[in-house]
């Protein structure tokens, strides 16, 4: 005989979440690898401006970024708070917010090399902001780790997640090919993993109005979403075919775009 669950707050979501990333094998990425092209992609959208229009912060803070990064958001924060300790799990892009924070003179930007689902409140200590920016989507031990930010935070905890359609032409893509579409668990996943932690989160999405533009084929390939080192040469050649079909020449700025082909983030946050 089957068991019903008859109250919802029974569920265990982090397990679902669990079970999805496992589920999806092409989840991890090589950052190190990725860093130097991160920074010039992080540019192409008003992601940044729109997630700064959303913080709640005073120049007093101390500010928690998890996932940094190569500090397209760490840097620019620096300016609005008293200081921000910066954790990502890549040495290459430490080493290039490292360098950037130098050249621009930024003095109040600490950094740590570390896996985010690594970090202890004994370890890290008291911020009055976590930030986790478009960082936690792969995190397995998810859980665990959203406790441990909600100690940490004294004040508030954003988190930025992977909205609905953020993987549109990518998974248009992989049926192309005949490829299984495996998604990434949805932002509901976390709201009720929150909900049932007795943290009864904002949710709000963050409206991404800028499409992605190409100089050519091969950097629309190249994008950091394709994942061409899981591709065989066949499946390669099909992606180039497949983007020479989708992507529309602008007339007047010779860039190569699709009006589908954009940023979708959620934004989940909340006071302590």
């Amino acid at each position: 005989m089957k068991q019903c669950i008859t109250n919802p707050n029974e569920v265990k979501w982090s397990k679902f979440w669990e079970y999805k990333l496992k589920e999806k094998e092409d989840r991890g990425k090589n950052w190190d690898k990725a860093a130097e092209s991160f920074h010039k992609r992080a540019k192409k959208d008003d992601y940044q401006q729109l997630l700064f229009s959303k913080l709640i912060l005073d120049e007093n803070d101390t500010l928690l970024d998890l996932g940094c990064g190569e500090g397209s958001i760490t840097l620019p924060l620096s300016k609005k708070v008293k200081k921000i300790t910066a954790i990502d799990s890549s040495p290459k892009m430490l080493e290039l917010l490292n360098q950037r924070a130098e050249t621009q003179k930024i003095e109040n930007v600490k950094t740590i090399l570390k896996p985010l689902e690594d970090i202890t409140y004994d370890e890290i200590g008291s911020y009055d902001i976590v930030l986790a920016s478009r960082s936690l989507n792969g995190i397995i031990p998810i859980e665990k780790t959203l406790k441990t930010i909600n100690k940490i935070a004294n004040k508030y905890v954003f988190i930025t997640l992977f909205g609905p359609e953020n993987w549109k032409i990518e998974g248009e893509f992989n049926e192309y090919i005949g490829h299984e579409n495996k998604h990434f668990p949805g932002h509901n996943y976390i709201f009720n993993i929150l909900f049932n932690m007795g943290i009864y989160a904002n949710v709000e999405r963050l409206n991404i109005k800028t499409y992605r533009e190409y100089d050519s084929i091969e950097e629309a390939m190249d994008n950091g979403k394709f994942r061409l080192d899981l591709l065989d040469t066949d499946e390669k050649n099909k992606l180039r075919e497949y983007l020479e079909k989708i992507l529309i020449k602008d007339s007047e700025t010779g860039k190569l775009y699709n009006k589908k082909d954009k940023a979708d983030w959620i934004l989940i946050w909340w006071e302590k």
